[in-house]
């Protein structure tokens, strides 16, 4: 049984434990995935129309923002969401490092980024395999500081995710060295109930608002 520290005390730490291969789940999971999307996309049309006219009314710009991430062994892939920024907006750069990143920030886009609506093109790339519902979220290729921990401590051996661990234990309240901590813990405990977990704790957390810091977002 793989041992690992239950809190946090600054620096990720975990056991040398080789990570395992969990085919079974990994079939399931996938089967899940593509059932789930799928059925979202069909239901959630009528929104995803509604919410592509108001961005489109309320700023110039296309309505869906592609961005390239870190994906599952360290693959690049292209992330879908709603727009929520100005076209004037630095593409390739994470919004902490940004001085300024509500300068960028339309009208439309503070709503969508705090009820994380602008997320829902992401069932586009769980449906294709980029991503999963429940994983580790997908970091832009510039932050070489935490994707050194990621490999490090075996986070890319998984599918990124719509939401995850680490969402739920602080979303954007915490530094990026908790959330690999976070991160890790999943990819050892990962299993059809853990993730059944995930997603109702992130229903919790967006209707309630808990953690949401703008300018943290990944």
């Amino acid at each position: 049984m793989v041992n690992i520290h239950e809190s946090y005390t600054g620096s990720v730490f975990f056991d040398d434990t080789r990570i395992k291969t969990k085919p079974v789940y990994s079939f399931v999971k996938r089967t899940f995935d593509v059932c789930v999307s799928a059925a979202a996309l069909v239901m959630l049309s009528p929104i995803f129309l509604i919410l592509a006219l108001i961005i489109k009314l309320d700023s110039q710009g296309p309505i869906i923002f592609s961005q390239n991430r870190v994906g599952k062994n360290g693959n690049l892939f292209k992330i879908y969401k709603f727009r929520t920024m100005k076209v004037t907006a630095p593409h390739e750069t994470a919004t902490a490092d940004l001085s300024d990143p509500y300068a960028y920030i339309t009208r439309v886009g503070k709503i969508l980024r705090k009820t994380s609506l602008d997320e829902l093109p992401q069932l586009f790339n769980v449906f294709k395999g980029d991503m999963s519902l429940v994983g580790p979220r997908p970091l832009i290729k510039s932050e070489s500081d935490v994707h050194k921990l990621r490999m490090r401590e075996g986070v890319y051996d998984v599918r990124p995710g719509v939401t995850g661990w680490a969402q739920v234990n602080g979303r954007d309240c915490v530094p990026a060295e908790e959330k690999v901590y976070f991160d890790k813990q999943y990819v050892i405990k990962r299993s059809i109930a853990f993730d059944v977990l995930i997603l109702f704790k992130t229903v919790a957390v967006v209707l309630l608002g808990h953690g949401y810091v703008e300018g943290r977002k990944n």
